[in-house]
């Protein structure tokens, strides 16, 4: 799934996609950062989503956790009806 500036990360590595405001999701930020395990792909911008991953791992990205989300269910949406996928394709 693209997350941001050609940035993909695997949808079934992705445990959760939180908004970073929250106490807790910043000492978890906090925690990644100090056990090497935070990735940042924001390119410089504000990071608007933290994407938990299940090594363990958080992903910073400057793309809104709604836009992800609505990628998420596009994505899950065209695996269980490819004909759809494949008509958004295939000129008529």
């Amino acid at each position: 799934m693209n997350i941001g500036f050609g940035n993909a990360v695997k949808v079934s590595r992705i445990l959760a996609v939180v908004n970073p405001g929250s106490s807790p999701v910043r000492k978890l930020k906090e925690d990644a950062k100090s056990e090497r395990k935070l990735i940042d792909v924001t390119e410089g911008r504000r990071t608007r989503a933290i994407l938990i991953l299940d090594s363990g791992h958080l992903v910073l990205s400057s793309v809104q956790p709604e836009t992800l989300h609505h990628r998420l269910l596009m994505m899950e949406h065209e695996l269980r009806n490819p004909d759809y996928a494949l008509a958004k394709v295939e000129p008529k």
